[in-house]
C-alpha cells in the first residue's frame, strides 16, 4: 500500500478510533521521512501476534529526541483506552524546574529524578518518555511494552538545528557534530534493545 493511501482524511466517527484510522492519524503525527517504514512494519506485523496489555505493564513510547512522541501518545491513548502519561511534564510539576535548564546544569540528578519519576508511575498507563530515557534505562523498561516512535536522521537533524533552546549533549564538539554523535550512539543502542515498532503496535492492536 502507498503512503498516500494512508494520507487521506479520516472519516467522521462517534466511536472509539479504528487501528487503521489510528494510523492514519500516526502517519500525520511523525516524521513523514519514517511512513515508508511504519507502513511496511504494520503491512508485516504478523497474524496472531500477542499483545500483553494487563494492567501490571506500562505501554512506553521511546525514542530519539524530536521524534513526535507527544504527539503520538494521546493517538495511541485513545486507542488503546489507557491514561496517557508525558513523563517530562509530570517531571516538571513534581519538581517545578525547568527540565531544558536541568538536563543542561545537572544531568546525572536529572536522570535519577527521570528514572524514579517513571517508577512511581500508577500501573496501565501509557507513558511518553523523554529522548534518553531509553538510552541511560533500558533495564528500568524491562517487562513493559516498549514502542519506538522513529525519525530519520534529516528529520532529527533539521528539528535540532532549528530548536535552539534544546540543551547540548556534547558541549566540546560543534552542534553538527553532537547530532550526528548522538543519533548514530542512540540508533545503535536501540537496535539492539527489546521493542515493537510504532507499526507493528498498532496491527497487533487490531488484531487483538
Amino acid at each position: 500500500m502507498s503512503t498516500s493511501a494512508w494520507l487521506g482524511e479520516p472519516e467522521a466517527r462517534a466511536a472509539p478510533m479504528s487501528a487503521s484510522a489510528a494510523l492514519n492519524t500516526v502517519l500525520k503525527a511523525i516524521d513523514e521521512r519514517a511512513h515508508g517504514r511504519v507502513i511496511a512494519d504494520y503491512e508485516a506485523a504478523p497474524r496472531g501476534a500477542s499483545l500483553p496489555l494487563d494492567g501490571a505493564r506500562q505501554v512506553v513510547l521511546v525514542g530519539h529526541r524530536a521524534a513526535g512522541k507527544s504527539r503520538v501518545l494521546p493517538i495511541l491513548a485513545e486507542l488503546i483506552g489507557r491514561e496517557a502519561i508525558d513523563l517530562d511534564r509530570e517531571l516538571g510539576r513534581m519538581h517545578r524546574r525547568d527540565l531544558r535548564e536541568w538536563v543542561a546544569s545537572d544531568p546525572a540528578s536529572f536522570r535519577a529524578a527521570e528514572r524514579a519519576a517513571f517508577a512511581a508511575l500508577p500501573p496501565g498507563r501509557i507513558v511518553a518518555v523523554g529522548g534518553g530515557f531509553w538510552f541511560h534505562n533500558p533495564d528500568a523498561l524491562e517487562g513493559h511494552v516498549v514502542v519506538q516512535v522513529p525519525v530519520s536522521f534529516r528529520t532529527y537533524r533539521e528539528r535540532l538545528l532549528a530548536d535552539t533552546s534544546r540543551p547540548r549533549l556534547v558541549s566540546d564538539v560543534s552542534l553538527e557534530e553532537e547530532i550526528r554523535t548522538v543519533y548514530r550512539a542512540r540508533e545503535i543502542a536501540y537496535r539492539t534493545l527489546p521493542h515493537r515498532t510504532l507499526g507493528a503496535f498498532v496491527a497487533a492492536v487490531e488484531r487483538r
